[in-house]
C-alpha cells in the first residue's frame, strides 16, 4: 500500500512538474500563451509537420513513424477507431512535444444516421432543425474519434449542371449562409473542448460554384463586386458564426487559383474579418496550381499556398518538400510560418486535444432512436410538393383498396442516401415500400414493381410487369429520378431530364387514367416539364437518407402536410441556364406574353426583349416555392414607416392566416428591391424568412425587423454602404411576383 501511495505522489509530481515546466501543457493557462509556449519549443521540421495534412492508407511503421518524428499534423480518412487511437498515442507519447493529431472525414450530411443533401436540409427553410441534423451528426463521429468535418459547402450554386450542387445550400446567399451556419452551431456546440462536438470547415472558399458549364474544378470568372456581393457573403457568415476552419477551393478564381490567392485568403479572410481559424487545400489543390499554370513546380506551388495563406496542405507534399528551403532561404518568413502554425494549434486546443485527446469509449451499434427521428424530421420537411392536381394527395386509406409502389427507386437504399454517405450503412435505411408496406400492409393491398434495373437504365424489358401491376391498382406510387451516382463531386451532367426510360414509363403508365403520383428523388433540379401534365402530384424528395421512406409515406398519406420551399431555381431547359431568382434587370425586360413571338423589326424594335423565342422567360418552378395540402392568405402587409434613416429599424408585419383543412407549415419569405444605386441591383433579395406552423382556421401576425445593414452593397466606388433612395419590399410564399404582397418605402441618409 506504501508502495502504491509513494508511485502516485511521484507521478503527481512529476505531472505537476511538467504542467509548470511546458505551460502548453497546462489546461488552465491561456490558449494563445500556450500556443506561444508551443511555438517557442518547436523546431522548423515541427511546424512544417503540422501543415502537412495526409490521407490515411493503412496503418503501418512507415505512418507510425512520420507520427513519431512530428511530420504530421492531421488525417483525413483514418478508418477504425483502433487505428486512430493508435497514431493519436504515437503522436502524445513518442514525439518529441506530443502535439496530438486532428482527424478529418467527410460528415456531410450525417455519419450513420444519414441526413438529406444539404440542398433537401437547405429546403427545409428551418435552421433549428438543420441545426439539430448537424448535432447528431457530430455525436456520431465524435464516438469514432473524428473531431474535424469537411463541411458546410456554402457555395453559391446557380448551375444545377454542376454535380456537387447537391452538397450546397443553393442559389442565394442570405438562406445559404443561414443554413450553412446552423450546421456549423451544431457541428461545433457553445464549446468545441465538448466531447460531442466536431470542428467545422466551410468549404469550398471561394467561388466554386461559379465553375463554367456547370463543369467541377472549372474556370470562374466573378467580378469583384459580384464576388463580394454574393459568393463571399455565406463564407463571412461563417467566420461570423465562429467556424474553426475553411477551405481553398479548386478552381481558378479570375486568373489565381483559389489555393494560392492572396486577395481572398489574406487580403478578404485575415486582413478584412480577422479570421484566426485556419485554411486546409482541397485534395492535392496546390500541386494542382501547377497544372492550372500558375506554378512552374512544387516549389513554387509551395511558395504561392504559404504567402496567400494555407496553412495546411491537404495529401500533396509539397510544404513538406520546400517549405524548409523556401524559409532557410528567407523567401517565406519564419513568423508567417509561426502565424500559420499557430491558427492549427489554436484549433487543436480549443478542441481539447491537448488535455483529452483520446475517447476510447466504445461506438454504438446501433442508431439511436433520438437520431431517427431528427433524420426523419428534417427529411420530411425537406420534402417539396411541386404539383397536386385535383387534391390528389394526400392518398386515404378509407378511399382505395390497392396501390402500386413502382420505379427503380422505391426501394434503392444506397440511392436514397445520396452523394457522400461513406459511413452510412444502406441496412439501416428505410425505403418507402418498406415504409408503406411496414404501415399500411394490413389495410391495403400493395404490389411492387421495379420497371427499371437502374434509373439509368434504356431498356423497356420490365415495363410490361410495371403496367400490370398499375392495372390491378387504384392508385400509382412512382418513384424516379437519379441514383447517386448521378450526382456530387465530378457528376455533372449536361442535360438535367429524367435519366434513361424513366419519360417513357411515365408516359405509358400515364394511359391507364390511374391516379398517377411522381417521387422524384434527385441530387439536384430536373427538368421533366413535358411530362408534368401525365401525372396528377409531384413530390421533390431529393436523396432523403435513412428515414426518407417514413417521411414520403407519411406525406403520401397526409399524417403531415409537405412544406419544404425550394432552394434553388428549376429552370424548364437546360437552354435557360444560368437562371436564378436574384439576377439584374436588364434594359429591355421580358414580358409574359412574349413567347415566340416577335412584336418589332429593326427599323422599329417594339417588343425587342431579353428572352428566348422557343421557351417561356419564367422558371419552371421558382425559387422559394412549395405546395401543401392547406392554403394560406397573406394579408395587410404594413410598414412602420414609409420613410426611414440610416437610424431607424422598418418594422414590417403580415397577416397570414390557413384558409385550408389541414394543420401545415409555411415559410413566410421577406424581398426587397433597391430600385435605383450606383450600381445595378438584383430584381429581388431575400432578406429575412420564418417558418410558422399553422392549424386549419388559424390567423398569425408574422413579425420582421430591418435595419440599415440589410440595404448594404459594395457600391460603385467598391464600398460597402447604403444608398439613399426608393425601395420594394415583398413578402409571400415564394420569389414569384404572384406570390408576393408588395409595398414601398424611401430610405434616406438623414
Amino acid at each position: 500500500m506504501k508502495t502504491q501511495k509513494l508511485l502516485l505522489l511521484i507521478f503527481f509530481l512529476n505531472t505537476t512538474y511538467l504542467i509548470f515546466s511546458q505551460p502548453y501543457k497546462n489546461p488552465n493557462i491561456n490558449i494563445e500563451k500556450r500556443i506561444n509556449d508551443l511555438l517557442s519549443r518547436m523546431t522548423l521540421k515541427e511546424k512544417i509537420g503540422q501543415m502537412q495534412q495526409y490521407n490515411f492508407w493503412k496503418l503501418d511503421d512507415a505512418t507510425l513513424k512520420k507520427v513519431t518524428e512530428g511530420k504530421v499534423g492531421s488525417f483525413l480518412n483514418a478508418s477504425n477507431k483502433k487505428d486512430k487511437i493508435k497514431l493519436q498515442k504515437a503522436a502524445i507519447e513518442k514525439s518529441r512535444l506530443g502535439i496530438p493529431l486532428i482527424f478529418g472525414r467527410d460528415v456531410i450530411h450525417g455519419y450513420k444516421t444519414i441526413l438529406p443533401i444539404p440542398l433537401g436540409e437547405a429546403a427545409t427553410w428551418n435552421p433549428e432543425l438543420v441545426k439539430k441534423g448537424a448535432e447528431i451528426a457530430a455525436q456520431e463521429a465524435t464516438e469514432n474519434n473524428i473531431n474535424w468535418t469537411f463541411a458546410p459547402m456554402i457555395d453559391i450554386a446557380r448551375d444545377p449542371r454542376w454535380g456537387r450542387i447537391a452538397e450546397s445550400c443553393g442559389e442565394d446567399p442570405f438562406l445559404a449562409g443561414t443554413i450553412g451556419a446552423a450546421m456549423i452551431k451544431g457541428f461545433q456546440g457553445n464549446n468545441l473542448n465538448d466531447n460531442s462536438t466536431i470542428a467545422a470547415c466551410a468549404k469550398h472558399y471561394v467561388g466554386y460554384g461559379a465553375a463554367e458549364g456547370g463543369r467541377d474544378y472549372n474556370t470562374t470568372l466573378i467580378p469583384e463586386r459580384e464576388l463580394r456581393n454574393v459568393y463571399l457573403k455565406t463564407f463571412q457568415t461563417a467566420v461570423n458564426s465562429g467556424v474553426a476552419t475553411l477551405m481553398s477551393a479548386f478552381n481558378d478564381l479570375n486568373g489565381v487559383p483559389a489555393s494560392g490567392n492572396k486577395f481572398t485568403l489574406k487580403k478578404i479572410l485575415r486582413n478584412e474579418w480577422n479570421f484566426n481559424g485556419f485554411v486546409v487545400s482541397d485534395w492535392e489543390a496546390i500541386s494542382e496550381m501547377i497544372k492550372h499554370g500558375f506554378a512552374k513546380d512544387g516549389n513554387e506551388a509551395a511558395f504561392k499556398a504559404v504567402d496567400a495563406g494555407v496553412n495546411m496542405e491537404m495529401v500533396s507534399e509539397n510544404y513538406a518538400n520546400y517549405l524548409e528551403k523556401l524559409i532557410n532561404s528567407h523567401k517565406v518568413n519564419g513568423r508567417w510560418i509561426d502565424t500559420l502554425v499557430a491558427g492549427i494549434l489554436r484549433i487543436k486546443f480549443k478542441l481539447g486535444l491537448f488535455d483529452t485527446p483520446i475517447n476510447s469509449k466504445p461506438v454504438s451499434e446501433f442508431l439511436p432512436a433520438q437520431n431517427k427521428q431528427i433524420a426523419k424530421s428534417i427529411a420530411t420537411e425537406s420534402i417539396v410538393m411541386l404539383q397536386n392536381k385535383n387534391n390528389t394527395l394526400p392518398l386515404k386509406v378509407s378511399e382505395i383498396n390497392s396501390l402500386a409502389v413502382i420505379g427503380p427507386l422505391a426501394n434503392s437504399p444506397k440511392a436514397q442516401m445520396g452523394t457522400w454517405t461513406l459511413d452510412g450503412n444502406p441496412k439501416d435505411v428505410i425505403t418507402p415500400l418498406n415504409a408503406i408496406k411496414s404501415e399500411y400492409g394490413k389495410k391495403l393491398k400493395i404490389y411492387y414493381s421495379k420497371a427499371m434495373e437502374s434509373p439509368r437504365s434504356t431498356n423497356k424489358k420490365l415495363f410490361k410487369k410495371a403496367i400490370q401491376t398499375a392495372k390491378k391498382s387504384d392508385a400509382v406510387l412512382l418513384f424516379l429520378g437519379e441514383d447517386e451516382e448521378l450526382s456530387g463531386e465530378t457528376h455533372c451532367r449536361a442535360f438535367l431530364n429524367l435519366p434513361g426510360a424513366q419519360e417513357n414509363l411515365i408516359i405509358k403508365l400515364s394511359k391507364l387514367n390511374k391516379p398517377l403520383i411522381l417521387i422524384i428523388m434527385a441530387g439536384r433540379p430536373l427538368t421533366f416539364g413535358n411530362i408534368t401534365n401525365k401525372v396528377n402530384s409531384i413530390l421533390y424528395a431529393w436523396h432523403p437518407g435513412t428515414m426518407g421512406g417514413e417521411a414520403i409515406s407519411d406525406i403520401i398519406f397526409g399524417k403531415t402536410s409537405p412544406s419544404g420551399k425550394l432552394p434553388v431555381t428549376f429552370p424548364r431547359t437546360v437552354g435557360q441556364i444560368p437562371l436564378y431568382y436574384n439576377h439584374k434587370n436588364t434594359g429591355r425586360p421580358p414580358s409574359p406574353n412574349q413567347l415566340g413571338r416577335v412584336l418589332g423589326t429593326p427599323v422599329n424594335p417594339k417588343g425587342y426583349a431579353s428572352y428566348y423565342l422557343d421557351v417561356d422567360y419564367t422558371p419552371a418552378y421558382y425559387f422559394g416555392y412549395g405546395e401543401s395540402y392547406s392554403s394560406f392568405n397573406y394579408s395587410d402587409l404594413t410598414l412602420s414607416k414609409k420613410i426611414i434613416d440610416f437610424n431607424d429599424t422598418l418594422k414590417v408585419s403580415v397577416i397570414v392566416k390557413n384558409t385550408g383543412k389541414y394543420k401545415a407549415k409555411e415559410t413566410i419569405q421577406l424581398y426587397i428591391r433597391d430600385l435605383y444605386a450606383s450600381v445595378t441591383r438584383p430584381v429581388k433579395e431575400l432578406k429575412r424568412f420564418k417558418k410558422a406552423e399553422f392549424i386549419p382556421g388559424e390567423t398569425k401576425t408574422i413579425h420582421f425587423k430591418l435595419t440599415v445593414d440589410d440595404f448594404k452593397f459594395y457600391d460603385i466606388n467598391m464600398k460597402y454602404n447604403a444608398e439613399p433612395g426608393d425601395f420594394v419590399l415583398f413578402v409571400g410564399s415564394s420569389a414569384n411576383d404572384k406570390d408576393l404582397l408588395k409595398s414601398n418605402f424611401t430610405l434616406t441618409k438623414y
